[in-house]
């Protein structure tokens, strides 16, 4: 299966796990419809692209890697940030010479950009014929049957139950080793710079026993890691009766019984100890000692917890609306430490130049990663988008240049600490999970330890998917190196 990786207006260190995809699907097998998917944006995007495969080939679709032979063409879109748009429009600019020597070809606009525009985006893109929402992929063969009878079609219904449990995705560009699993959809984080709550509705768990099933199935078919996803996996929360967040806090001591996320990492831990567990994200109000006990008691959930802080200063974090503070934070980092040692591998959202950050304000986070020691970071400058909190109540009023050059410190910093907490590694010996060649060079073959980072291997004839057990020698701030230990 080919496998193509797109980064799109990322910052994050060189071998760092990569939230921009650009992704197509496996080779069509001899059916008469095709289908081409892009995904923007988070491993959320990536993982609902494979559920609409997975909803197309029941509709007659096989996926196809070559864009000019598909008969639709999806774009999953991101709307996190300004320039994750403007990469979709100039995608479908592209597309429009195709579309004019082919023009039964159906074009599709998904995900949280067509939520946010809606109709706005038939307007605006001559070429679209589908504008649907996160909430609404059911809906796709019948929108797709009426396009190709000269009928646009637009559905961004944003459900409050919708999980899509019963859905086996189809596995695209994959490794054979590492798959995602969508344990929940929304947010009721009301972030003042964010517009998933917007664009992805509220929260609402799925059947954890359906999560469980998947994840034997992925092993049974030979991967040996799993990803839990969410916007806010520490929030997870499911009960026979409800699984919509909101309405399940209000009657939750009248339902028979209540899964939590600490809950569910232990059903998916017990599954096999091979299979290695991750997860992402989580916000630092809701992770639990809970869970992190539940990551130490069991050795195949990896130590590792993507944390996002956005700003180390509280003022700061207030306007932000993240509903917790410096202290706070600091607090949920020295137990995580206390919990899982200091070789728990931590990661960061970083949003710099966000409204009224004075220079004081923006030193103040770069303390924070001085006491935090992150292994990576994704790092951003603040980019205003409209419909947000923040966009309504405050001006965004740091000039450009100030942005790039706070961005610039924070990831110069970063990069400096990233070499040392690599450093920290050197001479230990660590299990990792080959995923395949290294980029470089066919000698080489690549793999990822518990703490999430790359470690780089010579070529001594191991298969994808093999536990190796590895004495790291060397280190750059992005890669680990190491020789097998016999």
């Amino acid at each position: 299966m080919e496998n193509i990786i797109k980064d799109i207006d990322l910052i994050a260190p060189e071998e760092a796990q990569a939230c921009d995809f650009k992704t197509t699907g496996d080779e069509n097998t001899g059916k008469s419809k095709k289908l081409y998917i892009e995904s923007y944006g988070c491993q959320m995007n990536f993982s609902d692209s494979e559920i609409v495969a997975s909803i197309m080939k029941e509709n007659g679709f096989d996926t196809t890697s070559d864009f000019e032979e598909a008969d639709v063409i999806f774009l999953n879109t991101c709307s996190i940030r300004e320039k994750a748009e403007l990469t979709v429009r100039k995608r479908l600019s592209q597309f429009n010479t195709l579309k004019k020597s082919k023009p039964e070809m159906t074009i599709g606009v998904l995900g949280c950009m067509a939520e946010r525009l809606k109709e706005k985006l038939l307007e605006e893109e001559k070429i679209v014929d589908l504008v649907v929402g996160p909430d609404a992929y059911r809906d796709l063969p019948n929108l797709v049957s009426s396009a190709e009878d000269g009928h646009k079609g637009v559905n961004t219904f944003l459900s409050r139950e919708e999980t899509y449990a019963d859905i086996s995705p189809i596995r695209l560009n994959s490794n054979g080793v590492s798959a995602f699993i969508s344990i929940m959809r929304g947010c009721d984080n009301m972030c003042s710079f964010c517009v998933v709550p917007f664009t992805r509705g509220r929260e609402r768990s799925r059947d954890p026993f359906s999560i469980v099933e998947e994840a034997k199935d992925l092993f049974e078919k030979g991967y040996k890691e799993v990803t839990l996803l969410g916007q806010n996996v520490d929030s997870y929360k499911w009960s026979p009766e409800e699984n919509n967040k909101a309405r399940l806090n209000k009657k939750e001591e009248q339902v028979s019984s209540l899964i939590n996320f600490a809950h569910l990492l232990e059903m998916v831990a017990k599954v096999s100890p091979k299979l290695r567990v991750r997860f992402s994200t989580s916000h630092p109000k809701d992770i639990t000692d809970e869970v992190l006990y539940t990551i130490k008691r069991y050795d195949n959930i990896c130590k590792y917890i993507h944390l996002p802080v956005q700003s180390g200063n509280s003022r700061v974090l207030e306007m932000m609306n993240r509903t917790y503070d410096r202290e706070w934070y600091l607090g949920r980092i020295s137990k995580i430490r206390e919990i899982l040692g200091e070789e728990c591998g931590i990661s960061s959202d970083m949003i710099t130049g966000f409204c009224t950050e004075t220079e004081e304000e923006h030193r103040n986070t770069l303390s924070l990663m001085d006491i935090v020691q992150y292994d990576f970071s994704y790092m951003f400058f603040y980019s205003e988008r409209p419909g947000t909190l923040a966009a309504k109540k405050y001006e965004d009023d740091i000039p450009l240049d100030i942005k790039k050059r706070r961005l610039a410190e924070i990831i110069e910093k970063q990069s400096a600490i990233s070499l040392e907490r690599n450093k920290l590694d050197v001479g230990k010996i660590q299990e990792i999970l080959i995923e395949g060649k290294s980029k470089r060079s066919e000698e080489q073959l690549k793999g990822r330890n518990s703490a999430n980072k790359v470690v780089i291997i010579p070529n001594n004839k191991f298969q994808k998917g093999d536990y190796v057990k590895v004495k790291i020698t060397d280190c750059s701030a992005a890669t680990l190196f190491g020789e097998v230990v016999s």
